[in-house]
């Protein structure tokens, strides 16, 4: 029997309509699918009825996807595709596997000979970068920051001084309540002529994406609140 296919389907950013950000054709291909692995099965199951999953959306099989899941749990999750069966991974937001549970269960699925297909869908570090302006040859996301001040502004100074060495963007998302306490740092640390962009709600009606150098941000700091947001800068060359 032959194995069955892994989806990876990017799911909606926010409270938006699924027909502006999902396309059609992914949107007809999760429709059809019985069986998903998701990192929050309640997300998965409000995702799946806001695309017209014909359901019983409580007779779907839906397994949960840890971010600390053991080789054996991936192994089982992976079970039935051996047999036959195929099963979509979705995220909470965005695209699984990109900053987001995901990569292990695909790493241990082409061990296993199972297809994987990517699905077309948004993914905010992408449409931040794209609107953003900054470098987009040479780029790198790296996460979440560390937490502490100290911490947090000695990586901000080793960002910047990578990005004017090799003219790379650098990307970073950071937990909505803490989105303020990146600006200030921000603000505090980098060089004037810097350039910071901050992407904010992406896909959403009140989506807002706007690039400045480090001293303009500093003459008038925005508050973006617990907004979902993706940080993007680029240093400039004249510490060459």
């Amino acid at each position: 029997m032959n194995a069955g296919t892994l989806y990876l389907a990017p799911v909606l950013l926010g409270d938006s309509d699924p027909a502006d950000a999902i396309p059609s054709g992914v949107q007809s291909v999760l429709r059809g699918l019985r069986r998903f692995i998701a990192e929050e099965p309640k997300c998965a199951r409000a995702f799946l009825k806001s695309i017209g999953h014909p359901g019983p959306l409580a007779e779907l099989a839906i397994d949960r996807l840890a971010a600390d899941a053991t080789p054996e749990t991936l192994g089982q999750l992976l079970a039935p595709l051996r047999v036959g069966a195929s099963a979509a991974v979705l995220s909470e937001a965005g695209a699984p596997g990109v900053a987001d549970p995901g990569a292990p269960l695909v790493r241990r699925a082409h061990e296993a000979g199972i297809r994987v297909r990517p699905l077309v869908g948004p993914s905010s570090i992408l449409l931040a970068l794209m609107a953003s302006g900054l470098e987009g040859q040479r780029f790198a996301f790296h996460g979440y920051l560390p937490v502490p001040e100290p911490e947090l502004k000695r990586r901000l100074k080793a960002l910047e001084a990578d990005s004017r060495r090799e003219q790379r963007t650098q990307i970073f998302i950071e937990t909505p309540y803490r989105n303020d306490r990146v600006l200030r740092a921000i603000a505090s640390t980098c060089a004037d002529d810097t350039l910071f962009c901050v992407a904010t709600d992406l896909t959403l009606t009140t989506e807002e994406i706007t690039t400045k150098t480090v001293a303009r941000w500093r003459a008038a700091p925005p508050r973006i609140g617990k907004r979902p947001t993706v940080f993007l800068l680029l240093a400039g060359t004249r510490g060459r």
